[in-house]
């Protein structure tokens, strides 16, 4: 399948956008909206410009396609990537539910996992329905 000018576009838009609201809100792209309070590695650079690919190649791949089914996969993935590099300390909601020791605990070791996940979900759906 060779995409067309148009799948392409909302590809590319998808990566951005994905890219954008991902490092605004989780604090690795730099703004002086809030300071995250987890140091930003180049594992959470990594991940957030992985995802936003494997989002834009997803979105490329799925207005080419008539029906591909059910999307869970594909949002579990960019769930994932979100999670990968948010910051535990920085998310009002889930400091609310779980406290930020706890979080810091047991969440902040296993953003890497997360990021696995992601990748690996949007990778393989990707590959499954080329």
């Amino acid at each position: 399948m060779n995409p067309t000018r148009e799948s392409l576009l909302k590809g590319v838009l998808a990566a951005l956008a994905f890219f954008l609201f991902t490092g605004v809100v989780t604090g690795v792209v730099q703004t002086p909206l809030f300071e995250r309070m987890v140091p930003r590695t180049p594992l959470d650079y990594a991940f957030l410009v992985l995802t936003s690919l494997l989002v834009g190649a997803y979105v490329t791949q799925r207005t080419m396609q008539p029906d591909c089914g059910s999307d869970r996969c594909a949002y579990g993935g960019a769930l994932g990537g979100f999670l990968a590099v948010a910051c535990p300390h920085c998310n009002a909601i889930l400091v609310a539910l779980f406290s930020s020791s706890w979080l810091a605990t047991y969440v902040d070791p296993i953003r890497p996992l997360f990021g696995l996940l992601a990748v690996g979900a949007l990778g393989g759906i990707i590959y499954y329905r080329r």
